[in-house]
Protein backbone atom coordinates (compact mmCIF):
# COMPACT_ATOMS: atom_id res chain seq x y z
CA UNK A 1 0.00 0.00 0.00
CA UNK A 2 1.48 3.48 -1.09
CA UNK A 3 2.43 5.99 1.59
CA UNK A 4 -0.35 8.10 2.76
CA UNK A 5 -0.23 11.94 2.08
CA UNK A 6 -1.40 14.42 4.11
CA UNK A 7 -1.84 18.23 4.70
CA UNK A 8 -3.26 20.31 6.78
CA UNK A 9 -6.38 22.65 6.38
CA UNK A 10 -6.20 26.20 7.37
CA UNK A 11 -6.10 29.93 5.53
CA UNK A 12 -4.04 28.97 2.78
CA UNK A 13 -5.86 25.97 1.47
CA UNK A 14 -9.40 27.14 2.73
CA UNK A 15 -11.14 26.93 -0.77
CA UNK A 16 -12.42 24.38 -3.24
CA UNK A 17 -9.75 24.55 -5.93
CA UNK A 18 -7.06 24.93 -3.83
CA UNK A 19 -7.88 21.95 -2.20
CA UNK A 20 -8.35 20.06 -5.39
CA UNK A 21 -4.48 21.28 -6.79
CA UNK A 22 -3.50 19.61 -3.42
CA UNK A 23 -5.41 16.64 -4.45
CA UNK A 24 -4.32 16.25 -8.21
CA UNK A 25 -0.90 16.52 -6.44
CA UNK A 26 -0.86 13.39 -4.06
CA UNK A 27 -2.84 14.19 -1.20
CA UNK A 28 -4.75 11.23 0.17
CA UNK A 29 -6.00 12.67 3.59
CA UNK A 30 -5.76 16.20 5.41
CA UNK A 31 -5.51 16.86 9.29
CA UNK A 32 -7.92 19.27 10.98
CA UNK A 33 -6.24 21.22 14.36
CA UNK A 34 -8.94 21.69 16.71
CA UNK A 35 -6.82 23.62 19.08
CA UNK A 36 -7.77 26.34 16.79
CA UNK A 37 -11.40 25.59 15.83
CA UNK A 38 -13.99 23.28 16.74
CA UNK A 39 -15.31 20.68 13.86
CA UNK A 40 -18.84 22.88 14.08
CA UNK A 41 -17.19 26.19 13.62
CA UNK A 42 -14.99 24.53 10.49
CA UNK A 43 -17.84 23.52 8.75
CA UNK A 44 -17.09 26.10 5.79
CA UNK A 45 -13.66 24.24 5.59
CA UNK A 46 -15.41 20.84 5.08
CA UNK A 47 -17.57 21.80 2.07
CA UNK A 48 -14.53 22.83 0.39
CA UNK A 49 -12.85 19.73 1.31
CA UNK A 50 -16.41 17.51 -0.01
CA UNK A 51 -16.40 20.13 -3.03
CA UNK A 52 -12.60 19.59 -3.87
CA UNK A 53 -13.54 15.93 -3.60
CA UNK A 54 -16.62 16.17 -6.46
CA UNK A 55 -14.64 17.82 -8.86
CA UNK A 56 -11.72 15.38 -8.39
CA UNK A 57 -13.14 12.41 -8.03
CA UNK A 58 -11.46 11.37 -5.14
CA UNK A 59 -12.31 10.93 -1.73
CA UNK A 60 -9.44 11.63 0.71
CA UNK A 61 -9.45 10.72 4.41
CA UNK A 62 -10.05 13.34 7.43
CA UNK A 63 -8.13 13.57 10.52
CA UNK A 64 -9.11 15.02 13.98
CA UNK A 65 -6.24 16.62 15.58
CA UNK A 66 -8.04 16.99 19.43
CA UNK A 67 -6.75 19.09 21.79
CA UNK A 68 -6.12 16.59 24.56
CA UNK A 69 -3.78 17.43 27.52
CA UNK A 70 -1.97 20.20 25.40
CA UNK A 71 -0.02 23.32 26.75
CA UNK A 72 -1.11 25.99 24.51
CA UNK A 73 -0.73 30.24 24.66
CA UNK A 74 -4.21 31.53 24.97
CA UNK A 75 -5.90 33.59 22.69
CA UNK A 76 -3.79 37.52 21.96
CA UNK A 77 -5.17 40.64 20.35
CA UNK A 78 -2.43 40.70 18.02
CA UNK A 79 1.06 39.01 17.70
CA UNK A 80 3.23 39.89 20.36
CA UNK A 81 7.36 40.90 19.62
CA UNK A 82 9.18 39.33 22.09
CA UNK A 83 12.39 40.87 21.97
CA UNK A 84 15.61 39.12 23.19
CA UNK A 85 17.00 40.02 26.95
CA UNK A 86 13.79 41.72 27.93
CA UNK A 87 11.33 40.70 30.43
CA UNK A 88 7.89 40.00 30.07
CA UNK A 89 5.05 39.22 32.40
CA UNK A 90 3.63 35.83 32.75
CA UNK A 91 -0.32 35.72 32.99
CA UNK A 92 -2.84 38.62 33.18
CA UNK A 93 -1.69 41.00 31.41
CA UNK A 94 1.01 39.95 29.87
CA UNK A 95 1.39 36.20 27.56
CA UNK A 96 -1.44 34.82 28.64
CA UNK A 97 -0.22 30.96 29.59
CA UNK A 98 -2.72 28.30 31.47
CA UNK A 99 -3.31 28.14 34.87
CA UNK A 100 -1.37 24.96 35.03
CA UNK A 101 1.67 26.29 33.70
CA UNK A 102 1.37 28.93 36.03
CA UNK A 103 1.20 27.46 39.31
CA UNK A 104 4.47 25.00 37.73
CA UNK A 105 6.41 27.45 37.25
CA UNK A 106 9.49 28.29 39.24
CA UNK A 107 12.74 30.56 39.07
CA UNK A 108 15.17 29.68 36.34
CA UNK A 109 12.60 27.21 34.60
CA UNK A 110 12.48 27.48 30.91
CA UNK A 111 9.55 28.10 29.05
CA UNK A 112 9.49 27.00 25.38
CA UNK A 113 6.70 28.77 23.04
CA UNK A 114 5.16 27.63 19.54
CA UNK A 115 7.50 24.33 19.31
CA UNK A 116 10.82 26.03 20.94
CA UNK A 117 10.52 28.96 18.56
CA UNK A 118 10.67 31.34 21.42
CA UNK A 119 12.31 30.81 24.69
CA UNK A 120 11.63 32.00 27.60
CA UNK A 121 13.83 31.79 31.40
CA UNK A 122 11.35 32.30 34.37
CA UNK A 123 12.42 34.97 37.21
CA UNK A 124 9.21 33.92 39.12
CA UNK A 125 5.75 32.49 38.23
CA UNK A 126 4.87 35.57 36.77
CA UNK A 127 8.03 36.94 34.37
CA UNK A 128 10.46 35.67 32.82
CA UNK A 129 13.83 36.81 30.83
CA UNK A 130 13.18 36.25 26.75
CA UNK A 131 16.41 34.37 25.61
CA UNK A 132 15.33 33.66 22.39
CA UNK A 133 12.94 36.43 20.74
CA UNK A 134 10.17 36.43 17.93
CA UNK A 135 6.54 36.64 16.98
CA UNK A 136 4.23 35.03 19.49
CA UNK A 137 0.38 34.34 18.29
CA UNK A 138 -2.22 32.66 19.65
CA UNK A 139 -3.16 29.24 20.26
CA UNK A 140 0.96 28.22 19.44
CA UNK A 141 2.41 25.18 21.87
CA UNK A 142 3.66 25.83 25.27
CA UNK A 143 5.81 23.47 27.20
CA UNK A 144 7.65 23.34 30.52
CA UNK A 145 11.14 21.17 29.79
CA UNK A 146 11.52 18.38 32.73
CA UNK A 147 8.43 19.23 34.34
CA UNK A 148 5.34 16.96 34.34
CA UNK A 149 2.01 19.44 34.14
CA UNK A 150 -1.05 16.94 34.56
CA UNK A 151 -4.27 17.47 32.63
CA UNK A 152 -7.00 15.90 31.90
CA UNK A 153 -6.93 13.66 28.32
CA UNK A 154 -10.01 15.18 27.10
CA UNK A 155 -10.95 18.65 27.28
CA UNK A 156 -14.91 19.23 27.26
CA UNK A 157 -14.53 20.66 23.85
CA UNK A 158 -13.17 16.96 22.66
CA UNK A 159 -15.77 15.11 23.73
CA UNK A 160 -18.31 17.61 22.02
CA UNK A 161 -16.05 16.97 18.69
CA UNK A 162 -16.10 13.34 18.83
CA UNK A 163 -19.73 13.50 19.46
CA UNK A 164 -20.09 15.38 15.52
CA UNK A 165 -17.15 13.44 14.03
CA UNK A 166 -19.16 10.55 12.30
CA UNK A 167 -21.83 12.46 10.69
CA UNK A 168 -18.55 14.89 9.67
CA UNK A 169 -16.91 11.42 7.55
CA UNK A 170 -13.88 11.71 9.72
CA UNK A 171 -11.78 8.68 9.56
CA UNK A 172 -9.24 9.29 12.56
CA UNK A 173 -8.44 11.03 15.41
CA UNK A 174 -5.15 11.94 16.58
CA UNK A 175 -5.03 12.16 19.95
CA UNK A 176 -1.78 14.41 20.97
CA UNK A 177 0.49 14.06 24.35
CA UNK A 178 -0.51 10.41 24.65
CA UNK A 179 0.68 9.42 28.11
CA UNK A 180 0.15 6.01 28.29
CA UNK A 181 -2.49 2.86 27.31
CA UNK A 182 -5.56 4.24 29.32
CA UNK A 183 -5.18 8.08 27.57
CA UNK A 184 -5.95 5.67 24.32
CA UNK A 185 -8.52 3.63 26.05
CA UNK A 186 -10.66 6.65 27.66
CA UNK A 187 -10.42 8.09 23.87
CA UNK A 188 -11.59 4.97 22.46
CA UNK A 189 -14.44 4.55 24.27
CA UNK A 190 -15.84 8.18 24.10
CA UNK A 191 -15.39 7.48 20.44
CA UNK A 192 -17.44 4.26 20.88
CA UNK A 193 -20.28 5.64 22.80
CA UNK A 194 -20.51 8.35 19.66
CA UNK A 195 -20.93 5.99 17.01
CA UNK A 196 -17.26 6.45 15.76
CA UNK A 197 -16.33 2.77 16.31
CA UNK A 198 -15.25 2.79 12.90
CA UNK A 199 -12.86 5.76 13.20
CA UNK A 200 -8.81 4.91 13.33
CA UNK A 201 -7.17 6.45 16.51
CA UNK A 202 -3.39 7.56 16.24
CA UNK A 203 -1.06 8.13 19.14
CA UNK A 204 1.00 11.02 19.09
CA UNK A 205 4.46 10.70 20.91
CA UNK A 206 5.27 14.32 21.62
CA UNK A 207 7.08 13.99 25.43
CA UNK A 208 9.10 11.44 27.42
CA UNK A 209 6.23 9.99 29.14
CA UNK A 210 4.65 9.13 25.75
CA UNK A 211 8.25 7.46 24.61
CA UNK A 212 8.67 5.69 27.43
CA UNK A 213 5.15 4.09 27.44
CA UNK A 214 5.48 3.03 23.89
CA UNK A 215 5.20 -0.42 24.67
CA UNK A 216 2.18 -0.30 25.88
CA UNK A 217 0.76 1.97 23.31
CA UNK A 218 1.38 0.01 20.64
CA UNK A 219 -1.21 -2.71 20.69
CA UNK A 220 -3.91 0.27 21.73
CA UNK A 221 -3.09 2.88 18.88
CA UNK A 222 -4.28 1.93 15.32
CA UNK A 223 -0.86 4.48 14.28
CA UNK A 224 1.61 5.92 16.09
CA UNK A 225 2.26 9.42 15.38
CA UNK A 226 6.22 10.74 15.64
CA UNK A 227 5.29 14.54 16.15
CA UNK A 228 8.55 15.93 16.27
CA UNK A 229 7.36 19.37 16.88
CA UNK A 230 7.19 18.87 21.02
CA UNK A 231 9.83 15.84 20.78
CA UNK A 232 11.87 18.63 19.65
CA UNK A 233 11.12 20.19 22.88
CA UNK A 234 11.58 17.25 25.24
CA UNK A 235 14.91 16.17 23.68
CA UNK A 236 17.94 18.11 22.70
CA UNK A 237 17.57 18.66 19.30
CA UNK A 238 20.47 16.70 17.72
CA UNK A 239 18.72 13.72 20.07
CA UNK A 240 15.70 13.71 18.02
CA UNK A 241 16.41 12.07 14.99
CA UNK A 242 17.66 8.86 17.39
CA UNK A 243 14.65 9.15 19.20
CA UNK A 244 12.67 8.82 15.18
CA UNK A 245 14.65 5.50 14.49
CA UNK A 246 14.27 4.07 17.90
CA UNK A 247 10.38 4.94 17.55
CA UNK A 248 10.10 3.71 13.90
CA UNK A 249 12.47 0.55 14.48
CA UNK A 250 9.75 -0.44 17.43
CA UNK A 251 6.81 0.50 15.06
CA UNK A 252 7.99 -2.00 12.60
CA UNK A 253 8.78 -4.90 15.05
CA UNK A 254 5.57 -4.22 16.58
CA UNK A 255 3.81 -4.39 12.82
CA UNK A 256 2.22 -0.73 13.89
CA UNK A 257 1.76 1.99 11.16
CA UNK A 258 3.34 4.81 12.07
CA UNK A 259 3.12 8.68 10.84
CA UNK A 260 6.14 11.44 11.05
CA UNK A 261 5.17 14.96 10.73
CA UNK A 262 6.79 18.16 11.56
CA UNK A 263 8.80 20.80 9.79
CA UNK A 264 9.14 17.94 6.70
CA UNK A 265 9.10 20.97 4.06
CA UNK A 266 9.01 23.93 6.26
CA UNK A 267 10.92 25.90 4.01
CA UNK A 268 8.37 26.19 1.47
CA UNK A 269 5.70 28.02 3.24
CA UNK A 270 8.05 31.02 1.99
CA UNK A 271 9.47 29.25 -0.60
CA UNK A 272 8.17 27.58 -4.01
CA UNK A 273 11.32 24.91 -3.84
CA UNK A 274 12.07 22.60 -1.01
CA UNK A 275 15.74 22.16 0.50
CA UNK A 276 17.91 18.94 -0.19
CA UNK A 277 17.84 18.22 3.20
CA UNK A 278 14.13 18.47 2.83
CA UNK A 279 13.62 15.88 0.43
CA UNK A 280 16.28 13.48 2.15
CA UNK A 281 14.29 13.74 5.44
CA UNK A 282 10.91 12.85 3.08
CA UNK A 283 12.61 10.13 1.72
CA UNK A 284 14.71 8.35 4.73
CA UNK A 285 10.98 8.52 6.77
CA UNK A 286 9.65 6.38 4.30
CA UNK A 287 12.77 4.16 4.14
CA UNK A 288 12.23 3.58 7.81
CA UNK A 289 8.91 2.70 6.79
CA UNK A 290 6.19 5.25 7.65
CA UNK A 291 2.86 4.53 6.71
CA UNK A 292 2.19 7.94 6.29
CA UNK A 293 4.13 11.23 6.06
CA UNK A 294 2.29 14.96 6.83
CA UNK A 295 2.73 18.55 6.90
CA UNK A 296 1.10 21.47 8.93
CA UNK A 297 2.16 25.02 8.57
CA UNK A 298 3.11 24.32 4.85
CA UNK A 299 -0.42 23.87 3.84
CA UNK A 300 -2.26 25.68 6.51
CA UNK A 301 -0.31 29.28 6.10
CA UNK A 302 2.04 28.64 3.91
CA UNK A 303 2.34 30.20 0.29
CA UNK A 304 2.37 26.95 -1.57
CA UNK A 305 0.36 24.31 -0.48
CA UNK A 306 -0.25 22.11 -3.81
CA UNK A 307 3.64 22.28 -4.59
CA UNK A 308 4.28 21.49 -0.77
CA UNK A 309 1.98 18.29 -1.24
CA UNK A 310 3.60 17.32 -4.90
CA UNK A 311 7.26 17.74 -3.45
CA UNK A 312 5.79 15.91 -0.78
CA UNK A 313 4.26 13.01 -2.26
CA UNK A 314 6.55 13.00 -4.83
CA UNK A 315 9.66 12.05 -2.70
CA UNK A 316 7.61 9.66 -0.74
CA UNK A 317 7.08 7.81 -4.02
CA UNK A 318 10.60 8.25 -5.18
CA UNK A 319 11.28 6.06 -1.81
CA UNK A 320 8.82 3.84 -2.39
CA UNK A 321 10.59 2.53 -5.74
CA UNK A 322 13.76 2.48 -3.88
CA UNK A 323 12.55 -0.32 -1.51
CA UNK A 324 11.04 -1.85 -4.71
CA UNK A 325 14.31 -1.56 -6.96
CA UNK A 326 16.20 -3.23 -3.67
CA UNK A 327 13.52 -5.63 -2.77
CA UNK A 328 12.61 -4.21 0.58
Amino acid sequence: MSVEIYGTLGPSCADAATLARMIDAGMTGIRLNLSHTTLREAKPYLDAVRAAEQETGRSIGLLLDMQGPELRVGRVREPMVLEEGTRVVLGEGGIPLPEEVLCAVTKGQTILLDDGKLRLRADSADCALVERGGVLRSRKSAALPGVDVSLPVMTAQDRENLALAPSCGVTAVMQPFVRNADDLKTVRAAMNERGGAGIRLFAKIENRRGMDALPELLPNADEIVIARGDLGNAVPLWELPAVQKRIAAACRASGTPFMVVTQMLASMEHSRVPTRAEMSDVFNAVLDGAASVMVTGETAAGEYPADVIRYLALAAHAAEAFLKENGK
